[in-house]
């Protein structure tokens, strides 16, 4: 297992097999240099786990290497955030009321009673989200969010349970698995969740494979409304954060996944446990200074050069930013 990240100091680096350091997934750069680690570690599939990397790394499948994600048109669909309630509308998949920022209507927040979201089109997690109650915020949080209003948009906000729902598929398209766990805490990302059966939310997310066909692992985020209806507000085309607590409650879908597609099987079961909670923690993982030395590079930004590789033995993490790669043993 080779772990990539941008970041010299994220632990995934350290403790899998080897760990290189690669450019951001956004950048032109990333996708040569992706191919240089495939090709010299043999590798026969990349878990990608960040938005930014999706599109670029999906060009791999035409290496031979399989590429963990849904199809392409899903992926550029999900992300972007406008053009995703669009087709979940005309699918009859229920969403808040969204509009663009520059065409927002003036008494929207007016008929919202929770307030209106305001974020990016694109982008990650919650990043750049805010909740606004007038007219004047919004005009505020626009001119200060750093972005162009076209490039903003605006969301009903739903404010009863929220809910994030691994959706396991792959490219036949029979979903296997759909486990849904109710948010208790987030901050920027899940920190407290348990796995919750829902059917009203298992019936939404077989309904967004029916309509969009990911044909790939993909997490749904919803809340329920007042009427205990779903409502999807952001679909990740990729494995969700809280992907852990979905093998902990009994479907490990990235194992799953990763079998089917470099071996044809075995597939999943839709067999879970509800009430597993998830308390999510730092941890600490301990080397032999030998083992940590041996590569001869520091975790000190200053000494560490994209293109420099290292092998340590142990478990494998992931940083935040780029892709694991299963190779083939040799």
């Amino acid at each position: 297992m080779v772990a990539t990240d941008v970041d010299p100091t994220a632990p995934g680096l350290y403790l899998a097999d080897r760990g290189y350091l690669v450019p951001p997934g956004d950048s032109e750069a990333f996708l040569p240099r992706m191919r240089e680690l495939c090709a010299k570690e043999g590798a026969v599939a990349v878990i990608p786990l960040v938005d930014e990397e999706l599109v670029r790394v999906g060009e791999l499948a035409k290496d031979g290497v399989e590429v963990l994600l849904p199809r392409l048109d899903f992926v550029d669909i999900c992300l972007d955030k406008y053009v995703l309630m669009r087709h979940l509308q005309d699918a009859s998949i229920g969403v808040p009321r969204t509009w663009p920022a520059s065409e927002w209507p003036a008494d929207a927040a007016d008929h919202s009673p929770g307030g209106l979201i305001v974020k990016p089109r694109s982008g990650r997690g919650s990043r750049g989200v805010m909740v606004v109650n007038s007219a004047r915020d919004m005009a505020r949080a626009v001119s200060e969010s750093g972005y162009a209003a076209d490039e903003l948009i605006v969301q009903e906000r739903v404010t009863g349970p929220e809910f994030t729902v691994s959706v396991v598929v792959w490219r036949d398209g029979e979903v296997q698995a759909v486990v849904p766990k109710e948010v208790v805490l987030k901050q920027g990302v899940t920190k407290y969740a348990v796995s919750r059966r829902n059917a009203e939310v298992t019936r939404t997310c077989r309904a967004i494979q029916t309509a969009l066909r990911a044909d790939g692992p993909f997490n749904v985020q919803l809340c329920l409304d007042a009427e205990g209806r779903p409502r999807v507000f952001e679909i990740n085309p990729r494995f969700s954060s809280t992907a852990a607590l979905t093998a902990a409650a009994g479907v490990d879908e990235v194992t799953g996944l990763l079998r089917q597609a470099v071996a044809g099987g075995p597939r999943l079961t839709d067999e879970w446990r509800e009430g597993v909670a998830m308390v999510r923690r730092w941890s600490d993982e301990f080397l032999s200074e030998r083992e940590f030395t041996s590569h001869g590079i520091s975790p000190a930004p200053q000494t560490i050069r994209h293109g420099e590789g290292f092998a340590l033995p142990g478990a494998v993490t992931t940083g935040g930013q780029s892709p694991v790669i299963p190779v083939r043993a040799r």
